[in-house]
């Protein structure tokens, strides 16, 4: 895995717990999509290190329909979010969405998340639609203090992505 700077170590330490508990509470009262959605954007700050106002973008628009987020670096979509409710299952069905949202835009990596599960994905555009499970990571079992754990968070983190460890990553895996 690729070298977390401390700031960004220490920040997952930070956030983690506190999210973990927002998930907990979030999961027990079963709260709906656009709730999640806002959970989710609040991780993507406060966890993940993006900018709220500036690199997340709400609602983004593909072909007259929209994916609920979009993650910006340097002006450019990095990876696109569909969230579900906390208390759905991920399904195909989801990911299919994710996958399209993604291969009309033409955009690499997609994310398919509750709050609780993060499923990560690449797309390959060849004569048709291609796309491989890249990682997942279970938000609520996650150890912040452990490396694999933070090496995991740090392929979403805005640091990671102007790093592209996720692509290094993925031609690893």
């Amino acid at each position: 895995m690729a070298n977390i700077p401390k700031k960004v170590s220490e920040r997952f330490i930070k956030q983690t717990g506190k999210f973990q508990r927002i998930l907990r509470r979030a999961s027990d009262n079963d709260v709906n999509e656009a709730d999640t959605v806002t959970i989710v954007r609040d991780m993507l700050s406060d966890v993940f290190g993006f900018d709220k106002f500036a690199e997340l973008t709400s609602e983004y628009e593909i072909r007259n329909t929209y994916c609920d987020l979009a993650v910006r670096v340097d002006d450019d979509v990095k990876y696109l979010i569909e969230v579900k409710s906390i208390s759905l299952d991920l399904k195909e069905s989801h990911l299919r969405q994710a996958v399209d949202y993604g291969a009309h835009e033409g955009i690499q990596w997609v994310v398919l998340t509750n709050g609780l599960m993060w499923k990560v994905y690449s797309i390959v555009l060849k004569k048709a639609v291609e796309y491989e499970k890249v990682f997942e990571l279970d938000f609520m079992e996650i150890n912040p203090r452990k490396s694999h754990d933070q090496g995991l968070m740090f392929l979403l983190a805005k640091e990671g992505l102007r790093k592209d460890v996720i692509a290094e990553y993925h031609d690893r895996m």
